[in-house]
């Protein structure tokens, strides 16, 4: 099989296709039964697995990497990368310290150099810090570009993780220095803050790439549906991030956005139970 599409940011070519990390940390989004069972269920050895799988279809970009948290998660990367020869790309997501002083600022500027040492290509300030900072009254992102300097001075290259639409049609608006942008996007708009066809006009006005989060909803609809509806309302350049639990998810969701993309029936395995029985076809 052909690697799956890319496309850049800035001047880095990076898969459409994105490898989540919610399902691999404990961020189900839906209990803490089964925030407890992910975290409880991924090993270095089956992350190594699932990154695999990604790496093996060219899906070679990696969202989410914190040093703090994932010791577990950098070593299965490493890992990945050695079994395919294949560099990940990994995109850094840190909680920053937005206080007002040279403390919080000294305390940002260590945790950014821990990012950028872990070998972060991109870094975009975690929706927690960024829509913190949106300011709907004037129109911007206050002290956002100190940030963005501070993440180019390191050697990464910035951009903003938000839930808020507002984020990236202010950041366009007065010119700040990022490149690219995170933004919920899902059929049933879980989680999004206005309607899903205000959020898809804003992408499709974005001046740059935007990569789509949570597009299955959290496993509240099919990934045939979500899937299928980010591919075909998005931008050639613009990316979907997604979860899987297991090496066999990853091979469904390459396989099934193949499909979408070549607009052809998918050859995965359908669940099977009796109730479907009578729709199928007599050999």
């Amino acid at each position: 099989m052909l690697d799956f599409p890319r496309t850049t940011i800035e001047n880095v070519s990076v898969s459409r296709m994105l490898i989540g990390i919610n399902w691999f940390l404990g961020y189900s989004h839906t209990s803490k039964a089964k925030d407890d069972f992910i975290i409880e269920h991924q090993t270095r050895q089956r992350l190594r697995e699932i990154i695999t799988v990604f790496m093996k279809s060219g899906i070679d970009t990696l969202y989410g990497v914190r040093p703090e948290t994932t010791p577990g998660l950098m070593a299965a990367i490493a890992d990945a990368e050695q079994a395919t020869g294949r560099k990940c790309i990994t995109i850094a997501t840190p909680t920053l310290n937005i206080a007002d002083g040279s403390e919080a600022l000294a305390e940002t500027g260590r945790l950014l150099d821990a990012h950028a040492k872990i070998g972060a290509t991109f870094c975009l300030p975690h929706q927690a810090t960024t829509d913190a900072l949106v300011d709907r009254r004037k129109r911007c992102i206050t002290n956002m570009d100190k940030y963005c300097a501070m993440i180019r001075a390191r050697g990464m290259i910035p951009g903003l993780s938000t839930h808020m639409p507002e984020a990236p049609v202010y950041a366009d608006e007065s010119g700040l220095d990022v490149a690219t942008y995170i933004q919920i996007y899902n059929p049933v708009g879980f989680l999004m803050q206005i309607e899903v066809d205000w959020v898809h006009r804003m992408i499709w006005s974005c001046q740059k790439p935007v990569i789509c989060i949570k597009p299955m909803a959290a496993g509240r609809c099919l990934p045939l549906v979500g899937m299928a509806f980010a591919w075909s309302t998005l931008r050639d350049q613009d990316m979907v991030c997604v979860g899987t639990l297991t090496a066999d998810e990853a091979r469904e969701l390459i396989d099934l956005s193949w499909s979408i993309l070549e607009r052809r029936s998918s050859t995965i395995a359908l669940q099977r139970t009796r109730s479907k029985e009578s729709v199928e076809k007599k050999q």
